[in-house]
């Protein structure tokens, strides 16, 4: 899929969730209504969640239609959860609420809505994305080039707009803004179109423009709750003590010392530190539910990320790097049944042994020398991504045949050559 396939894909999602949301509310309340955060009609929670879906699932159109079900109602239910809460950051204010359901968790996920989501990740994948993307290929390649573009570039000032708006000043980017008030009289006026009937916004109704900030309670405890050096430094631990546990694992089920590291420098585990990060984030309100909630939770977000990642990691460097297909109950070999078993475990694990006394021994850490620290790791962790990905894709590359093109390319060759990359990677296959 190249980068214009994919934006229009974007732009035709949020759309068409744009006005399914619209339809519903007129179905349901007999009036007009705009769900939509920015001024054009745009649902962006359905953008983001359809490419993700389309990208990351469109092997299980054709292999398993329960799995693809099953991992769009995940991956769509934590999109929209994370979009809700940070909406409700930045507004204040409630985008949607399912209290009023039952299963529901903060009223804004459930399990109707995401039943739901399955079934509209299913229809996308198997029949809406090959249907959009064979319409845009019709068109004239100039046309398809300037559309995009230009719904890029009015994206990105309305989303300036919408900002400037939140922040309540508007007048430091006059186009943004004139951009925005644009787009929202075009969003009302094809509401209005669709439906034949009138109603304001539900914006203008209450002007996002009035919100102010709440003010941060300073703190003299380092990384305290959920902040964002702490949820760093999980990654940081998480990604150090996920290597080392994958690396004794393999030793004890296959009887070899083998790398399971992510990047070129240290064992780190990129993929479980993120795993850790992103837990922590996403269920650190939930950190005290029962051990069988969180082993569900976990269980199925833990499968639905670890699948993600062996897309992604294909996508960009062309190589996979870990295959189950040889273990019982594999999907495609990116995930096995046993293994979303142990995300659960490690949930349960991890919030009810491992994160009470990790997360204390964090916040004892004087302030000033923990942020110094923390920066520095931060440095030292990214630096260390960027080179491991220039390291793959110049190994793709090597393994293509493709010579060294400068300077930057032959030390690549030089610093990790095959044999550091098999050392490193040793499960690293191309496909």
């Amino acid at each position: 899929m190249t980068f214009f396939q994919f934006f229009w894909l974007f732009f035709c999602y949020s759309f068409l969730g744009w006005a399914l949301e619209v339809v519903t509310s007129a179905v349901r309340e007999r009036r007009y209504r705009d769900h939509g955060v920015l001024g054009g009609p745009l649902c962006l929670i359905y953008g983001v969640t359809g490419c993700l879906v389309t990208v990351g699932l469109r092997e299980l159109a054709q292999d398993s239609l329960f799995f693809l079900f099953l991992f769009s109602a995940v991956i769509a239910t934590a999109v929209e959860w994370i979009g809700g809460h940070i909406l409700e950051w930045l507004t204040h204010a409630r985008w949607w609420d399912y209290s009023g359901r039952r299963f529901n968790l903060d009223g804004y996920i459930c399990l109707s809505a995401s039943a739901l989501w399955g079934v509209l990740g299913m229809v996308a994948v198997r029949w809406l994305a090959p249907l959009l993307l064979a319409a845009f290929g019709l068109m004239p390649v100039w046309l398809r080039l300037t559309a995009v573009w230009v719904l890029l570039g009015l994206l990105a000032l309305d989303c300036a707009g919408t900002v400037l708006t939140l922040a309540g000043v508007r007048h430091f980017f006059p186009q943004a803004e004139a951009t925005h008030s644009r787009l929202a009289n075009l969003t009302v006026r094809l509401g209005l179109w669709i439906f034949g009937r009138f109603e304001r916004r539900m914006t203008r109704a209450n002007p996002q423009a009035e919100i102010t900030r709440r003010k941060r309670e300073k703190s003299d405890v380092f990384a305290p709750g959920c902040s964002f050096y702490k949820i760093f430094l999980l990654f940081f631990i998480g990604a150090f003590l996920g290597d080392i546990v994958e690396t004794i694992f393999c030793y004890l089920t296959m009887g070899v010392w083998m790398s399971r590291s992510s990047l070129v420098w240290g064992p780190f585990s990129v993929v479980w530190g993120m795993a850790l990060a992103l837990v922590t984030l996403l269920m650190y309100r939930y950190k005290d539910k029962s051990a069988a909630w969180l082993f569900v939770a976990g269980t199925l977000l833990g499968g639905a990320y670890e699948y993600l990642c062996s897309v992604f990691t294909e996508i960009v460097f062309g190589a996979v790097f870990w295959d189950y297909s040889h273990i019982p109950f594999n999907l495609g070999g990116r995930i096995n049944l046993l293994y979303c078993f142990f995300w659960g475990f490690a949930a349960v694990a991890w919030f009810k042994v491992c994160y009470p006394p990790l997360a204390r021994w964090i916040e004892r850490i004087p302030k000033r020398p923990g942020t110094a620290v923390t920066w520095v790791l931060i440095l030292f962790m990214a630096t260390n991504m960027v080179m491991s990905s220039a390291a793959l894709v110049r190994y793709n590359a090597r393994w293509q045949g493709a010579p060294a093109a400068n300077a930057f390319e032959q030390a690549l060759d030089e610093w990790f050559d095959d044999d550091y990359i098999a050392k490193v990677y040793p499960k690293l296959k191309h496909r």
